[in-house]
């Protein structure tokens, strides 16, 4: 059977973080699309330090999406400690964006989050990501006012919740 029309054609796979190479990855992934669009912040920067003592060591995951081979995105699972998660740093390399890559990104992340327990999902974004805006609107996050989830980013002037 054939890719689905939002696959574009593109045979992602989605695993969890496993080397060194998917955590260089996960940071070259992230800086790039922060870069681009803002600045790398502090908090950004302690992150992708250390993704495996910040995300993985306290209880969440790191999703890396790969073709044939090649890291071309991610996305971190954060436990908040009341029983939620942040959904944090997602990724999709540029000449891949707009191909179903997040969507199937997002999807597998919310997905991971469910089995992990997961009673609710949040995340910040900007409205200067708009695609991004638009797919988490389309995966069932609603916007709540950014003060409610206290996001550590400048960046971060949209919030978004889920059940």
């Amino acid at each position: 059977m054939g890719p689905k029309p939002e696959d574009d054609g593109v045979d992602v796979t989605i695993r969890p973080l496993r080397n060194a190479a998917d955590a260089a990855a996960f940071r070259a992934l992230n800086e790039e699309w922060i870069a681009s669009y803002f600045v790398v912040e502090e908090h950004d920067r302690r992150q992708l330090d250390d993704p495996i003592g910040t995300y993985i060591d306290t209880g969440g995951e790191i999703l890396i999406a790969e073709v044939e081979g090649r890291r071309i995105g991610c996305v971190a699972l954060v436990p908040d400690g009341t029983g939620g998660y942040e959904l944090s740093k997602m990724a999709v390399s540029p000449e891949l964006r707009d191909r179903g890559v997040g969507r199937r990104l997002l999807t597998a992340a919310i997905d991971r989050a469910r089995e992990l327990g997961a009673g609710s999902l949040f995340l910040g974004s900007s409205t200067k990501l708009a695609n991004a805006v638009h797919l988490y609107e389309a995966l069932g996050f609603q916007h709540v006012p950014p003060e409610t989830l206290q996001m550590p980013y400048a960046r971060a002037v949209y919030s978004w919740h889920s059940c």
